[in-house]
């Protein structure tokens, strides 16, 4: 998926086929802000219309415009794996929480699409 960033902030690019429009959210945010727009110029020329405006708007209320992330999220692998990626984590004498976090570093860094060939296999 293709992302708009502006100033530091991310936005989505959608289509609505029944709405012959392109549309989006700024993504990692407290608060919903959508643009939309017919061709993909005036999308990405909305979407950081949309920024400018949302960071003039949580400055006026003196609210915080990013949307804090706490580090922790829930991982959803089946029983099967997760009994696996234990019992090798012991086995490497790391934690499950240390196994996610090189896998995410992994996959962050450009590697995931050998990790996915490999998988095809």
């Amino acid at each position: 998926m293709e992302l708009f960033s502006h100033k530091g902030y991310s936005g989505s690019i959608e289509t609505s086929i029944e709405d012959g429009v392109l549309h989006g959210q700024i993504l990692c945010i407290n608060d919903l802000v959508t643009y939309e727009a017919v061709t993909l110029p005036d999308l990405k020329q909305a979407f950081v219309a949309a920024v400018e405006d949302y960071l003039e708007t949580c400055k006026a209320a003196g609210k915080e415009p990013d949307k804090p992330f706490n580090g922790l999220f829930n991982v959803r692998t089946g029983n099967e794996l997760h009994r696996k990626a234990f019992l090798r984590a012991k086995q490497d004498d790391t934690t499950l929480n240390g196994v996610v976090v090189a896998a995410l570093n992994q996959y962050l860094s450009g590697q995931q699409n050998e990790m996915t060939n490999n998988q095809a296999v």
